[in-house]
């Protein structure tokens, strides 16, 4: 197996999803890519130093985040499942969030959180090796990085937006995808077409601010494998701890389907039992968590610890 390095460049950053963007990279299954030095969402390569000052950033080459790729998969076809195997997430030393101001929530939740035209930065400085972060106010938070978009497109001729999550993933904003995870996806074109970008260095579920730590990592290292047995509609994600089946939606309802389903599903293939029965254990050891409120659409994953369902003996 073959270890790919994909860096910053003119050729290699996007804004959109689309199916007939061609691929810088080709690669076999079971390679592993790293991607090195990847922007932050805003296209930033070095940290805000107050609130006001601009500060270096690559021109955008579209209306949209940064993201890196697309990075085919020789093999891949519509209908099969791609496994991202995430075996490394690092970030830079650096992240900034913000709150406050416009906000992507509801009118009624807006004014709900009171919340008016000020904004607050807070500026992250990032110790990899303690996995804290601290910011100038003296506030400390444990890290737990993870990139906010890792996707492929849909089948839908033309450009498509970067900023909402669709079934075969992107602006998921699922702090799940951490290192050892498995994030599988239903392939919709041929070669798959993966972009990545968005780094968090930490984001709790809803990232109900708009932002997580907005970073730069330093490298994520990604291995594809291809799946001709996981027939599945939505992103699955296998983690250390459990399964997460994630939906997305116009609303929470919407979104809570999706996700509900496809766990019962998952359930019911895993345990080898028929759907009722599925449904009836997930409403006792699975939870609804919502995954973030914030892009255009709402997402829920549903979580089923590993363990939680045993066999009499």
């Amino acid at each position: 197996m073959t270890l790919h390095t994909l860096s910053p460049a003119p050729h290699t950053l996007h804004g959109t999803f689309a199916r007939d963007r061609s691929p810088v990279l080709v690669v076999n299954p079971g390679d592993t890519v790293r991607f090195a030095d990847t922007l932050d969402v805003s296209w930033g390569m070095e940290p805000p130093t107050d609130e006001v000052s601009p500060r270096a950033k690559w021109e955008p080459r579209e209306d949209g985040p940064a993201l890196h790729g697309p990075v085919a998969i020789r093999g891949a076809r519509p209908g099969q499942t791609l496994a991202v195997h995430i075996e490394a997430v690092r970030p830079c030393a650096w992240g900034w969030t913000y709150a406050g101001g416009p906000s992507m929530f509801s009118d009624d939740l807006n004014q709900a959180l009171g919340l008016g035209e000020e904004t607050i930065q807070l500026r992250w400085a990032l110790d990899r090796d303690a996995m804290t972060g601290t910011n100038q106010h003296g506030h400390v938070v444990k890290l737990r990085p993870f990139l906010g978009m890792l996707g492929m497109p849909g089948p839908e001729d033309g450009p498509q937006s970067a900023w909402s999550p669709r079934a075969t993933g992107g602006n998921m904003d699922c702090k799940e995808l951490v290192a050892g995870s498995v994030l599988f996806l239903p392939i919709a074109v041929e070669g798959g077409l993966v972009s990545v970008g968005d780094g968090h260095a930490v984001q709790g579920d809803g990232e109900v601010s708009g932002m997580a730590i907005e970073t730069r990592m330093d490298h994520v290292d990604l291995r594809f494998e291809l799946l001709d047995d996981m027939p599945i509609a939505t992103p699955h994600v296998r983690t250390a701890t459990g399964w997460a089946t994630l939906g997305f939606g116009e609303d929470l309802d919407a979104a809570i389907a999706t996700a509900l389903n496809a766990m019962v599903d998952l359930i019911a293939r895993e345990e080898r039992m028929p759907r009722a029965q599925a449904l009836g254990l997930a409403s006792l050891v699975v939870d609804l968590r919502i995954t973030q409120l914030v892009n255009g659409v709402r997402g829920v994953h549903a979580f089923w610890p590993h363990g939680s369902i045993g066999r009499a003996t």
